[in-house]
């Protein structure tokens, strides 16, 4: 096995994104991290409830993306948990989903990060529309035929 290359894949998802929102395009990107963020990625140690992105002088960040703080970190060397991530995608990907964003009713949001083959950690971003109350409880009828056909 090459160094620093794991045999399990950490994946931390986003399983309220799917319900809240209804994804019209996904994409991935890079994130920009600390030495201690990233150990704490690949611990598995990481939470994107709430977690939405934003844009900020043409560039775009992740908002509430919660990473802990590495347990072996020293006091001083440690890293914010909270803090804004720069997110890394091309200029053409940018500009689309910041027009994409003026529109009304669209937002963008973290639905999984995980860390690629190469060992680059990735976020993996949607645009999305809110659902509705009523395609919320279409959702949940969904799920429990789809359980009920797989019993029976």
């Amino acid at each position: 096995m090459a160094k620093g290359k794991s045999d399990k894949r950490v994946q931390i998802s986003n399983k309220r994104a799917s319900f809240d929102y209804e994804f019209i395009e996904t994409y991935e990107a890079g994130i920009v991290l600390v030495g201690t963020e990233i150990k704490s990625l690949r611990a598995g140690k990481a939470s994107l409830a709430d977690a939405y992105c934003y844009f900020s002088g043409g560039e775009l960040y992740v908002r509430g993306m919660n990473i802990a703080t590495y347990f072996w970190a020293s006091a001083w060397g440690g890293h914010e948990p909270a803090r804004d991530r720069k997110l890394l995608l091309n200029r053409k990907e940018l500009r689309h989903l910041a027009q994409s964003v003026k529109q009304k009713g669209l937002t963008i949001v973290a639905v999984k990060a995980y860390i690629n083959e190469g060992g680059y950690a990735k976020l993996l971003i949607a645009l999305a529309k809110g659902k509705k109350e009523y395609d919320k409880r279409e959702s949940i009828k969904e799920k429990d035929i789809r359980r009920e056909m797989e019993r029976g």
